[in-house]
């Protein structure tokens, strides 16, 4: 009895730990971004979408240092599939999505080949992402990153900001470059916390680390795309709200499972193929939903949010 309460109370306060030093990353990295004249174009896809997903990374980096592949790779792979099918959906149900397909046409191709990519890799035969794959992966992100750098202009800096920087309101560039050290380090003891609790929680619950991966922990960690992109819909910002969630699934195949491949080559069991299958499958639904319409209507994002429940049906009962 007393090893559940701790083995919960583990992973509330490792995921405690990781929202909150996601959420003081994102503000810090946005700092440094001002800071820098980035545009904001370039802020959401970069410093939000990756701050959101660094719980992702943390967790199944630790994982895989400490051999549990199936977390490792079921933790990105479950959020992907609940940050577009489930969080995309209810964001339309709640408010209808005009989308520019266009303006994130660019990043959806790459988050849709990169999650191909992955499943062509497991279906090889060799039922694991080899180091070069995930070398690989790392090397396309680096490489998008820095196109994106090189093609987005920089803001120019505005009177109210230069007024409020005279008057000594802002923040000094190497103060938000502390906040950030700061917010990294409670993100790492986040991640030890979590995956140490996640891998106590599946045989109290009678679950497998693939399922507590794509189940609890997924979706705890995608809290803060889901609370980003509610926002950015109830302002009309749905550019922003659909760029956060593909920059987000980016980061999350290539950065997080490629940093995690390269440590170690990770093991992919048969029913990963098949949350890869559902992953590139709602990428797919999503193209259609946008493309034939412009728009990501209410009966469409229900159908998207019905077609995660049912995948969560799925595992839980099998």
């Amino acid at each position: 009895m007393i090893h559940t309460v701790l083995a919960f109370l583990g992973l509330a306060a490792g995921l405690a730990l990781l929202m909150k030093g996601a959420d003081i990353f994102v503000d810090a990295g946005v700092g440094i971004a001002r800071k820098l004249r980035l545009s904001p174009v370039l802020i959401g896809l970069t410093i939000i979408s990756m701050g959101t997903s660094i719980p992702e990374l943390v967790i199944s980096t630790t994982a895989a240092l400490r051999g549990a592949n199936d977390l490792a790779v079921a933790n990105a792979v479950g959020a992907n599939i609940f940050n577009l099918l489930f969080i995309l959906g209810l964001a339309a149900m709640v408010h209808p999505m005009l989308v520019r397909f266009g303006e994130v046409s660019r990043e959806f191709w790459l988050s849709t080949g990169a999650a191909v990519f992955l499943l062509a890799i497991t279906l090889s035969g060799t039922a694991q992402i080899p180091r070069f794959a995930a070398i690989m992966m790392l090397v396309v992100y680096v490489a998008y990153i820095v196109f994106l750098v090189r093609q987005a202009p920089r803001t120019a800096p505005n009177e109210k900001t230069t007024q409020a920087e005279a008057a000594g309101n802002e923040r000094k560039l190497s103060t938000y470059i502390g906040i950030a050290i700061l917010a990294a380090v409670l993100i790492f003891l986040g991640g030890q916390l979590t995956v140490w609790a996640a891998g106590e929680m599946g045989p109290i619950l009678g679950l497998s680390e693939r399922v507590v991966g794509l189940t609890i922990v997924s979706i705890a960690t995608s809290l803060p795309e889901l609370i980003i992109i509610l926002i950015a819909c109830k302002r009309g910002e749905n550019e922003m709200a659909v760029g956060t969630i593909v920059g987000s699934n980016i980061f999350n195949i290539m950065v997080v499972l490629g940093v995690s491949g390269a440590i170690v080559p990770l093991a992919v069991s048969t029913g990963t193929l098949v949350d890869l299958a559902v992953l590139v499958g709602g990428c797919v639904l999503f193209f259609i939903f946008v493309t034939t319409q412009k728009r990501l209507a209410r009966w469409e994002g229900t159908i998207m949010a019905a077609v995660y429940l049912g995948y969560m049906g799925w595992l839980l009962v099998g």
